[in-house]
């Protein structure tokens, strides 16, 4: 069995997946909100040096090189992933129904046909019926709805909205510049945000988000401001440059091992018979 040609496959299949991530980071550098994603890989070197105190086997012995041998064989794998959360470059946009968080770990929460999610999209705007929506139709919740189910919405006649840095929305008097009360955003704080759950339309899944309360002071609410992607699109160039440098490189071992060695192999067999 040729080990080097299943080995170079699977490292083939393991860059392709790390393109189509790459691919993905960059298709939404310029969506609002989104994060980025990321892989890591891993390599005999990496997982020897982790775990070299611990293999099954004693140093210098015979069981010990066999392992070690077996174990440098194994072709680089996808071995963890994870959603980097930094905060994006905010961008002013000066519409009033525009917001963004200026604090790590911190989302929206909005209603879905699949249930409640939470974004980092800020950038909303009204329905017929005066409901704040996201872009993509999802109604935005206000601070109580897991007790009312009440979203927000404003009247015609409100020609001035306002928010804090706490989320709570102003609007004014029929008629009037004075401002008064209205609803207030549901600010969401997950314990882990490692766990959430990337779901599209820049939605995350967030297990037992009934049971969460909304962040009563945030101090993180801008107006008039949308967070943009934090997708470095630099390093996504060269992250990809060097992903197809590798499958190039993988490919020709495996033409190396099923058909220059393979040609050498029968050579020799022939020139011996």
């Amino acid at each position: 069995m040729q080990t080097g040609y299943y080995s170079s496959a699977a490292g083939m299949v393991t860059q392709f997946n790390r393109l189509d991530t790459i691919a993905n980071n960059l298709a939404n550098v310029n969506t609002a909100g989104f994060k980025e994603d990321n892989l890591i890989v891993g390599d005999f070197m990496r997982l020897y040096k982790e775990a070299r105190d611990e293999l099954p086997n004693e140093n210098h012995t015979k069981e010990s090189a066999q392992f070690l041998n077996r174990t440098m064989t194994r072709a680089p794998q996808i071995v963890d992933a994870y959603t980097n959360y930094s905060i994006g470059n905010m961008q002013k946009t000066g519409n009033s129904l525009d917001f963004s968080l200026s604090r790590e770990g911190l989302f929206f929460a909005v209603k879905t046909p699949q249930g409640v999610r939470l974004t980092r999209d800020g950038s909303f705007t009204t329905d017929d019926e005066g409901k704040l929506i996201t872009k993509q139709g999802y109604e935005v919740l206000q601070d109580d709805y897991f007790k009312t189910g009440s979203t927000i919405g404003f009247d015609v006649q409100d020609s001035v909205i306002e928010v804090d840095k706490n989320g709570q929305l102003y609007t004014n008097l029929p008629n009037s510049a004075k401002l008064t009360l209205n609803s207030k955003l549901f600010i969401a704080q997950p314990d882990n945000v490692s766990l959430l759950k990337k779901e599209g339309d820049n939605l995350f899944i967030c297990d037992g988000i009934e049971q969460m309360k909304s962040l009563q002071e945030s101090d993180a609410v801008l107006q008039g401001f949308i967070e943009k992607s934090n997708v470095n699109a630099v390093k996504m160039m060269t992250q990809m440059i060097e992903t197809n440098r590798l499958v190039g490189m993988y490919q020709k071992a495996m033409d190396t091992q099923m058909n220059d060695m393979n040609r050498d192999a029968i050579e020799k067999i022939a020139r011996k018979n």
